[in-house]
């Protein structure tokens, strides 16, 4: 069976997620790079575990996890749908199940809060790590006079995490954010729609979700 591992290995995707951040850097995007694939498929594999998925399921999350942002190699605008289209012919050269292909192309096509659903417990897991990396390593600019709403949002950012209570079957994000530099309102202003998507997600999985920013409970 196909892992993450062998994903990381093969050129083309190699080659297709580090241009990709190149030409999102040159439009002024943040950082898509091995930092961020790398974390988010580390998360959603652990949210799964987690939550008693099989370990195939949570190393599915692994890789949709690492290939969600390859089609930004495309364009930004619905790089999902691109990104999909992109790994399908990798996935069956590699000799992947169709089953696990389908999951996988479902997961990567819906991550996104301009279209993405939760349509699987993988794209669920993916949704939920994507949207919790907020954080000042993803800015690129380093003029701070010239900070857009996102710049300042993210560097802002000087924590970000997600808790999972099997237990309670509660999925937790939650931020430390300087108000000096963004105030909150700014935080939901850019990010409500993904939070949105976000406890979509987590009722997927059959859990409730919170955001707590700076202590305080808001979701």
């Amino acid at each position: 069976m196909i892992t993450v591992e062998d994903i990381r290995k093969n050129p083309v995707v190699d080659s297709f997620i580090r241009m990709g951040n190149q030409f999102l850097g040159a439009m002024g995007f943040t950082d898509h790079s091995y930092r961020h694939v790398n974390l988010v498929s580390g998360i959603a594999r652990d949210i799964l575990e987690k939550l008693g998925y099989s370990a195939r399921e949570a190393e599915l999350a692994a890789i949709a996890g690492y290939l969600h942002d390859i089609g930004n190699v495309v364009s930004r605008n619905d790089h999902g749908i691109s990104g999909a289209v992109i790994v399908y012919p990798i996935f069956m050269e590699m000799g992947m199940d169709p089953d696990e292909v389908a999951v996988l192309l479902s997961a990567i096509a819906n991550h996104e809060e301009q279209y993405g659903q939760p349509v699987n417990a993988v794209a669920a897991a993916l949704i939920l790590a994507d949207k919790s990396d907020v954080h000042r390593a993803r800015v690129r600019n380093q003029d701070f006079a010239t900070f857009d709403i996102h710049d300042r949002v993210n560097y802002a950012a000087e924590k970000s995490s997600i808790r999972v209570d099997p237990d309670s079957r509660t999925i937790t994000m939650d931020l430390t954010i300087d108000i000096k530099i963004c105030p909150v309102m700014e935080y939901f202003e850019i990010f409500l729609t993904r939070m949105i998507l976000c406890r979509r997600a987590a009722n997927f999985l059959r859990c409730n979700f919170e955001l707590i920013i700076n202590g305080s409970k808001l979701l």
